[in-house]
């Protein structure tokens, strides 16, 4: 039974990885597609590529930059 329990235990674990790292993946461009309107969405793929120097997405370092550049060109918008 302790063998089995702990293969069991393994297993578990094996498949939490598995479907956090799937999750991991999904969830940007699942919120990419729902919220970002799709005239934005190639000048937020520029950001994210200026933003990401690694092969890991940096995700919340570069929205926090699209966000920061978003509003910096609405106020230059209000000023014109």
């Amino acid at each position: 039974m302790s063998q089995f329990a702990l293969a069991a235990a393994v297993a578990a674990l094996v498949l939490l990885v598995v479907l956090t790292e799937l999750a991991a993946a999904a969830l940007p461009l699942i919120i990419v597609i729902t919220l970002v309107p799709p005239h934005e969405r190639a000048q937020l793929a520029e950001v994210l590529a200026a933003c990401d120097s690694s092969r890991k997405l940096r995700l919340w370092t570069a929205l926090d930059a699209a966000v920061k550049v978003r509003r910096l060109r609405g106020r230059d918008d209000v000023r014109r």
